[in-house]
């Protein structure tokens, strides 16, 4: 063992968190901050602050920089070896549990919108679906809230800012948008535009029953009325109309981002903003289904967090 790593005292390494040992090991695996970002279902931010807190403990470097990447150096290459024990410890424990545990079954009811659902919840589900095969899950579709004490539905994955308080989970991500177009219109990206010009064109955006939302009043009260050419009373369909070329308009990211036929004109708006959680009655939160649907989705939706948030462009862009 090297001297620097001798230096590290006892105290300070028992203060390490599993968190702290799995972030050490992306980064060695993914060679750099972005990678290991992606993996964890984290921002790139959070990778460098958290690596640099964990350098500051143990008083220590854990990787150099260098063309390739980030390489580990021996205390780094000390903790990866480290995780890579404890992943395959948990998985032999995992694999006993399951042996003894009696697997999660029944009916679980699950309310989204239907456009969460068309755009990125069907492959989770189909996911859970596969990892509980004795699970059924009951999907009902509205933006209403159903009341959840009284069993309209389990669980429930919203799009908000204000969860109800009598529920309880967590934020999985932050829904971005941006103004997109057709990029058959907008060939260099609309980047000669400025804003105004922006105001000219034909628009599609949110009917009135949206207009509690930031990016529907902001429609509302900046363009012309005479150039909202296109009001639609759901989100599902307004990336076909600007697609179809029908207008521009404000799209959420994760949506536009996946269409090479469309491109965006602005940067995300940060007011535009919704938080993306995934919510259930407390009374259900210790139920073995409702608890394996919540450790399960919420995984695999923060594997997803970097496109829900627009950071993730095509090729192209």
């Amino acid at each position: 063992m090297s001297t620097e790593t001798t230096l590290v005292s006892t105290a300070a390494v028992h203060q390490i968190a599993w968190d702290d040992i799995r972030l050490v090991k992306a980064i060695a695996e993914a060679k750099g901050m972005a990678g290991a970002a992606e993996r964890l279902g984290i921002n790139h931010s959070t990778v460098f602050r958290r690596l640099g807190q964990l350098e500051d403990l143990l008083g220590v470097k854990l990787f150099e920089r260098h063309r390739a990447g980030y390489a580990p150096t021996p205390p780094g290459e000390e903790i990866t070896a480290l995780a890579e024990r404890i992943e395959e410890d948990l998985a032999g424990v995992s694999m006993r549990l399951a042996g003894c545990a009696v697997s999660p079954a029944g009916e679980l009811r699950v309310t989204t919108n239907d456009t969460l659902l068309m755009h990125l919840l069907t492959p989770v589900f189909a996911a859970f679906r596969e990892a509980y095969p004795n699970i059924r899950l009951d999907i009902v579709i509205g933006n209403q809230a159903l009341n959840l004490s009284k069993r309209d539905a389990d669980i429930a994955i919203r799009a908000t800012d204000n969860p109800p308080e009598t529920l309880v989970g967590r934020r999985l991500a932050t829904i971005h948008w941006a103004l997109y177009g057709r990029r058959e219109a907008f060939p260099d990206g609309g980047r000669d535009l400025d804003l105004l010009s922006l105001f000219e064109q034909p628009w599609v955006a949110l009917g009135d029953n949206f207009s509690t939302m930031h990016v529907a009043r902001y429609v509302r009260d900046k363009v012309p009325a005479d150039r909202i050419v296109y009001k639609l009373n759901t989100v599902l369909g307004l990336a076909e109309a600007v697609e179809a070329g029908i207008g521009i308009g404000h799209l959420p990211c994760f949506i536009a981002d996946t269409r090479p036929a469309l491109v965006r004109l602005t940067a995300p708006a940060p007011e535009f903003a919704a938080g993306l959680w995934l919510l259930t009655h407390p009374d259900l939160r210790h139920s073995p289904r409702v608890r394996a649907f919540l450790d399960f989705c919420g995984a695999e939706i923060a594997r997803r967090r970097i496109v829900i948030e627009g950071e993730k462009l095509l090729p192209a862009e």
